[in-house]
C-alpha cells in the first residue's frame, strides 16, 4: 500500500458513498458505510482454508484495525436509488 494513503483519506472516502474492495488474509471483501459509525463488510470471494461470515456489520474501531493489513484496496461509487 502506498505509504500517502492514511485511514483517514479512507475513511473519508466511505463517507462520500464509495465502496471498497480489499484483500485480507486470502479473502476478497467489499466495505461501505451503513450509518454513522457502522460499516457492511461483505465477503466476496474466500480461501476455503480460511472460512469467514458472509457478511458483518463492524464499527469504525474494528475498520480502523483491519486497515493496516488490507491489501489490493479498488474502489467503486455506490448505486443510492432516491425516491424523488
Amino acid at each position: 500500500m502506498d505509504e500517502n494513503y492514511t485511514f483517514e483519506r479512507f475513511n473519508k472516502e466511505l463517507d462520500n458513498g464509495f465502496q471498497i474492495y480489499f484483500t485480507f488474509n486470502k479473502n476478497r471483501y467489499l466495505v461501505f458505510k451503513t450509518t454513522e459509525n457502522c460499516y457492511t463488510q461483505q465477503l466476496i470471494s474466500k480461501s476455503e482454508k480460511n472460512p469467514q461470515p458472509r457478511m458483518l456489520m463492524i464499527t469504525f474501531k474494528r475498520l480502523k484495525e483491519l486497515f493496516p493489513y488490507m491489501e489490493d484496496i479498488e474502489y467503486h461509487v455506490r448505486n443510492i436509488i432516491t425516491n424523488k
